[in-house]
């Protein structure tokens, strides 16, 4: 039986690709004008970006731990293996909730074979992630390739990210307020990543065109095998500076293909509208993977 793939909604990959994929969608809550909805399910990002840029501050909820429990059962009533690949432990409550249901619904179905990864990634670069592990099951590669796999990129995976301005990510909890420097003032530019699942403020930048030139020099230095990859872009209401960065990275390392998709709704809450994100490996496997 193919081994199914779960994500949560912090992956921003479209709903689509659930579909397309046989995978299931866990989606994280979002809460604005009292009103609460279920991130790429039942909310368009335009309209978190267009509340905040009105002074509206949403909220955001880790996954339901009735959806955790309704899709466990039901995969364990059906006998189903899986790889649930997790949002960030160290910026959501998601996967600790995960594993407490999944540890109640083995009580009922000792023999439930579902193994939760913490991906200290978050966007695409839990996306980029789900895609190949997606992409393996599809053809019936066996479970502990697969879980090789997505654990060897969940620890390889780097983000680089902009947002306009830092308070968001303040407010959120998801920087401190001492390492919001300066977001969006006399066109300060900060440079972020993520490192151990947490969010990092890198450097301070004057201007854009000076931002997209250390985000190359950045990708050059940590980046491996480039060409051989699939590098990731997620954009907050940006599109157009994300197809400027894609031109820049497909001029300068030729990757296999780089991927584009919008900033969902939950973490759209907390970067704030204008927000560009690039994710790829700072290394890559030697072994080669096999059909089953």
């Amino acid at each position: 039986m193919q081994v199914k793939i779960l994500a949560d909604s912090a992956c921003d990959l479209p709903l689509q690709f659930y579909t397309d994929n046989n995978a299931i969608l866990l989606p994280l809550k979002v809460q604005l004008n009292d009103h609460e909805y279920e991130d790429v399910k039942t909310i368009d990002p335009k309209k978190v970006y267009e509340a905040i840029r009105n002074g509206i501050v949403p909220k955001t909820s880790q996954v339901s731990p009735f959806l955790f429990t309704e899709v466990f059962t039901k995969m364990a009533e059906n006998n189903e293996d899986g790889i649930y690949i997790a949002f960030s432990s160290e910026l959501s409550g998601t996967y600790q909730t995960a594993v407490m249901i999944l540890d109640q619904v083995k009580e009922k179905y000792p023999n439930f074979q579902l193994t939760i990864v913490d991906s200290k990634c978050a966007s695409l670069g839990q996306g980029l992630t789900v895609r190949e592990a997606a992409r393996l099951a599809a053809e019936n590669i066996e479970k502990e390739v697969i879980l090789k796999e997505v654990l060897f990129r969940c620890q390889h995976m780097e983000h680089l990210f902009t947002v306009e301005d830092l308070d968001y990510l303040a407010k959120g909890g998801r920087v401190s307020k001492a390492s919001a420097f300066l977001g969006g003032l006399l066109n300060i530019k900060p440079l972020l990543n993520v490192e151990e699942g947490k969010l990092v403020p890198l450097e301070k930048i004057r201007g854009k065109k000076k931002l997209l030139h250390r985000i190359t020099e950045v990708i050059s230095e940590r980046g491996s095998r480039l060409n051989e990859q699939i590098i990731g872009i997620s954009h907050a209401d940006n599109e157009e500076t994300a197809l400027e960065v894609k031109a820049i990275l497909e001029n300068n390392f030729q990757p296999k293909e780089v991927y584009i998709s919008a900033i969902g709704s939950a973490i759209g809450a907390h970067t704030g509208p204008g927000t560009i994100a690039i994710f790829f490996l700072n290394d890559i496997p030697e072994y080669t993977i096999k059909k089953k």
